[in-house]
């Protein structure tokens, strides 16, 4: 286990912060599943469905419930910890354009990802939680409630340590393939979010098969099961935002594999600009460079110009 003043703020245990976010992720689970359901959702939550389509995309009382569930638990378990609490839900009201969040500690929270998905009833949604410190994820959880599977990435300077659990605890470890040229590649894809350039880039990349998942941590999960390989997202009028990728890219990081721009630049996370813009390679690693390389090249004559 890696120390844990790398993880977590001094004078927070790692032991009782793990132990905590598992009783808030059942629990974020439990709302969705009984919301998917039709069924009273425990914890006091309203039963109604409601869907608002303003802004960027439907926010539905499951996201609502979940996101008072999750930041009501850290604040509840946490009073003192020198943290910020940050989620889809309450940006508007926190942010200001080009101005980061004055925060050392920064958790950033998806209470609902893949909303299309939980509406259309696919089960192809996720929770996320990651803690971020100085603008690098250091812990990612990655729920998926309609597979029982939690998620956890743990990230120091030097090493990483993810797994998976289910309720009972039992863990089982990741297993990234190791399918090593670009024509045994498994694609993982969107189902909303594919324009002609990207299927212009998957041509130019010479991978093999495609699946299309909903929810980015759905997408990254099935990396981490061996299933698939990669995942690009390529912004075209809207880009992913923060919480669509700290948690994911910190389990996936944790678990050994690669998640950059094309460029090789990493993430950044709380730089004033929520939007997560470019060309975003995820992989299990073994090919990641020769793939940036090659999405580079690509890039430059489907779009020239495109800032990856």
């Amino acid at each position: 286990m890696m120390p844990p003043s790398a993880l977590v703020p001094e004078g927070i245990s790692s032991v009782a912060l793990l132990s905590e976010l598992r009783r808030l992720a059942w629990g974020a689970a439990d709302i969705l599943l009984a919301y998917a359901r039709g069924e009273q959702p425990p914890y006091g939550f309203s039963r109604a469905l409601s869907v608002d389509d303003g802004g960027e995309g439907p926010v539905s009382a499951a996201d609502l419930a979940v996101n008072r569930w999750l930041l009501d638990g850290l604040q509840q378990a946490f009073p003192l910890a020198p943290w910020t609490l940050l989620s889809e839900e309450t940006a508007k009201e926190q942010l200001v354009p080009g101005e980061p969040l004055a925060a050392e500690w920064l958790w950033i929270l998806d209470p609902l990802d893949g909303t299309k998905d939980f509406l259309q009833g696919t089960g192809e949604y996720a929770v996320h939680l990651a803690l971020v410190r100085n603008n690098r994820p250091v812990l990612g959880v990655v729920l998926l409630p309609a597979l029982e599977e939690l998620w956890f990435g743990l990230l120091d300077d030097t090493a990483g340590k993810a797994w998976c659990e289910n309720r009972a605890g039992q863990q089982t470890p990741v297993r990234l393939s190791d399918r090593r040229t670009p024509a045994e590649l498994v694609l993982v894809a969107s189902r909303n979010h594919r324009d002609q350039r990207l299927e212009q880039l998957l041509v130019a990349l010479e991978v093999g098969q495609t699946r299309s998942i909903g929810s980015v941590g759905g997408k990254v999960a099935t990396i981490l099961r061996g299933e698939t390989d990669l995942y690009i997202s390529l912004s075209g009028t809207s880009a992913p935002k923060d919480w669509d990728m700290a948690a994911p890219e910190a389990v996936l990081l944790a678990a050994g594999g690669a998640f950059s721009h094309a460029d090789g630049r990493p993430l950044v996370y709380n730089s004033g600009d929520v939007r997560q813009a470019g060309c975003l390679i995820a992989s299990h690693g073994l090919l990641h460079g020769d793939l940036c390389e090659r999405a580079q090249r690509a890039m430059a004559t489907i779009e020239p110009g495109f800032a990856l």
